[in-house]
């Protein structure tokens, strides 16, 4: 775990104006007819001239951050005209009335906009601009590079039929605290008009999809019907405005069926013996071109994976020290096997203490104040008491990617909305898969687990990056710098205590941090060495000590995504090296939450350009 058309603008002073061509669609006509006319930010500007070249170079760094900023403003703008539903994920309910179709003009109409914005960003040089914005030129460069990349080489809207899927955008829209129920359903309304349209280019966008996604599309897709006929009806329930009820009822009707005919498409795909597949991998030329432009990291690919592998060694040989460390307390004068089968018995013999297949959540939920007492006790960080964790059961419409927990935090737009942290329960388990799944989430990895997701990992980090005042490291936040720092902490406060950090605590602690690293081996192997089934799940149960019911999850995580499982091991070495190469120069003037807070400053940016400005902010001072 990357959409309305504003009203023309053109910035004189760098450019002659923008490229923002028009949508390639008509807008439907929801009812009832007593609806606002379209504003001038809905109606559709004529295309434009591509930018011209500025006539001289601006004096001055703030004089070209000033207009830098005022550029890149403008064309967020425009950018999230043309993703709406992506906009409303980032708190940006600016175009919740709108819905991108993706057809192919209109996908079209976003390359020449990508290419036209790209050119213009491109005016600008890094040495022209001061240390901070400089950073939001080489993310902006990048995430504009990247979508263009995306629609037009690795196209994966034509093989991810998961990627149709409007169950959050609707969610996030009726669920805004910013607007009254009748203003919310009345962009309900606006935006339901659309999904005919919306699923029928979708369908025709579909060429030889994935067997994984199309599976995973039906699970998901199909989940997303609770939004359409639970969450939006009772909200109608509520309205006295009977026109409106009436109008949106009709429009719910023909967006349910559009839906399920799309569901049905794809079922009697997956039934054809004729259907035609591709392979979910994506082959090592895409991969390492995905990992460049998602990661943005100091190393490539093939390097991460090669460190991955140095540390899986090293990890598995802290775990064997540790478990000669315990074996007498816990089987007195046993003899210990060799090797690895006596930290694997060590380990099960650790996982049987675990909470109760009815009880996992509340578990989460009472271990949260904890972990936010010790971080006020030890002075780690600052927490934010007026932005509170909901503990949510996750979402049937995001179920089906294979992680058992996450974070929903209601982006930089919308500082007043919830963070949500779901959690996967076990309702769907069998006795075997719950009791398999809870040794994997025992009583010591529980609270591991709780560190990454929320305090002070995920959650964390997110509030301090919605703080941000560049809304350009928000928006495109780095996968790698957001997991890494979510897994820099586990580490960190057992380094602290937390726990209490006995050699259980820690031998479980590696245990976890394995996942992270195995994470890279595996997505690399699988991805670009053709590792089988097989082999992978044999990896990460004989040599990462993992469950059975994670190696099946993992396993089909993995053929669900790419380059995302190397965010964890690659953000988190990043970051510690940083935080080495930190210490080593402060010397006894190094202070942990100076740190902590310092490069949280910085956004979701990448790991690469925060160690730049870190490293020459201290280079700086005397």
């Amino acid at each position: 775990m990357l959409k309305r058309i504003p009203k023309f603008l053109a910035i004189a002073l760098v450019v002659g104006s923008f490229v923002n061509v028009s949508f390639a669609q008509q807008k439907p006509q929801p009812k009832p007819a007593s609806q606002p006319k379209p504003t001038t930010a809905q109606q559709q500007p004529k295309p434009a001239p591509s930018p011209a070249k500025p006539p001289m170079r601006p004096p001055s760094s703030g004089a070209s951050d000033a207009m830098f900023k005022k550029i890149t403003d403008t064309i967020l703008s425009q950018f999230w005209s043309w993703n709406p539903t992506w906009a409303t994920t980032v708190g940006n309910h600016r175009y919740d009335e709108f819905v991108d179709v993706p057809s192919k003009s209109k996908i079209g109409g976003k390359l020449i906009n990508y290419r036209n914005w790209l050119k213009t960003v491109e005016l600008f040089s890094n040495k022209d601009l001061s240390p901070s914005v400089r950073m939001d030129y080489n993310i902006m460069r990048n995430q504009l590079k990247y979508a263009i990349w995306q629609l037009d080489t690795f196209q994966s809207y034509k093989w991810n039929p998961s990627e149709y899927n409007l169950g959050q955008a609707f969610d996030l829209t009726l669920s805004n605290p910013n607007k009254r129920l009748h203003d919310k359903v009345q962009l309900v309304n606006m935006r339901l008009a659309y999904i005919p349209q919306y699923y029928a280019a979708a369908q025709q966008n579909l060429d030889r999809p994935t067997k994984e996604h199309l599976d995973l599309a039906i699970q998901q897709i199909n989940g997303s019907l609770e939004v359409f006929d639970k969450i939006i009806p009772d909200s109608l329930a509520k309205l006295t405005d009977e026109p409106l009820k009436a109008g949106v009822t009709e429009q719910l009707g023909k967006a349910t069926q559009a839906i399920k005919r799309y569901v049905k498409f794809l079922e009697d795909y997956k039934k054809s013996p004729t259907s035609q597949y591709r392979d979910f991998r994506i082959g090592k030329e895409m991969y390492d071109r995905k990992f460049d432009y998602e990661l943005q990291s100091r190393y490539t690919a093939v390097q991460i994976y090669e460190r991955a592998l140095i540390r899986k060694k090293q990890i598995q040989e802290e775990m064997q020290k540790l478990t000669t460390k315990l074996w007498s307390k816990y089987y007195g004068k046993q003899p210990m096997p060799t090797g690895i089968a006596a930290v694997q018995k060590m380990i099960d013999t650790l996982s049987a203490q675990h909470c109760k297949r009815e009880d996992f959540m509340d578990c989460i939920k009472t271990m949260l104040p904890k972990q936010e007492a010790f971080l006020k006790d030890k002075d780690l960080l600052t927490p934010d008491p007026t932005k509170p964790l909901v503990v949510r059961v996750t979402p049937p419409y995001m179920e089906g990617s294979g992680a058992g927990a996450s974070i929903n935090d209601p982006g930089p737009y919308d500082p007043n909305g919830k963070t949500y942290y779901n959690v996967s329960l076990l309702t769907g388990y069998t006795p075997e898969q719950a009791e398999s799944f809870l040794r994997e989430y025992n009583d010591y990895i529980l609270q591991i687990l709780n560190i990454h997701e929320a305090i002070p990992g995920h959650y964390t980090q997110l509030v301090y990056a919605n703080r941000s005042p560049s809304i350009i490291k928000s928006v495109f936040g780095n996968g790698a710098m957001i997991e890494g720092w979510a897994v820099y902490t586990e580490r960190m406060m057992l380094e602290e205590g937390y726990g209490p950090a006995t050699d259980e605590m820690w031998l479980m602690y590696y245990k976890w941090h394995l996942r992270s690293v195995m994470n890279t081996i595996l997505d690399y192997s699988i991805q670009c060495l053709n590792m089988n089934e097989a082999d992978a799940k044999k990896l990460m149960v004989n040599e990462g000590f993992q469950q059975q019911a994670e190696a099946d999850g993992k396993w089909k995580r993995a053929t669900l995504s790419q380059v995302q499982l190397c965010y964890y091991f690659t953000g988190f070495t990043e970051i510690y090296d940083l935080r080495d190469e930190l210490k080593k120069k402060q010397g006894d003037k190094f202070n942990l939450k100076d740190f902590h807070e310092k490069f949280l400053s910085y956004g979701s940016a990448p790991v690469k350009y925060i160690r730049e400005a870190m490293l020459a902010d201290v280079a700086d001072k005397p």
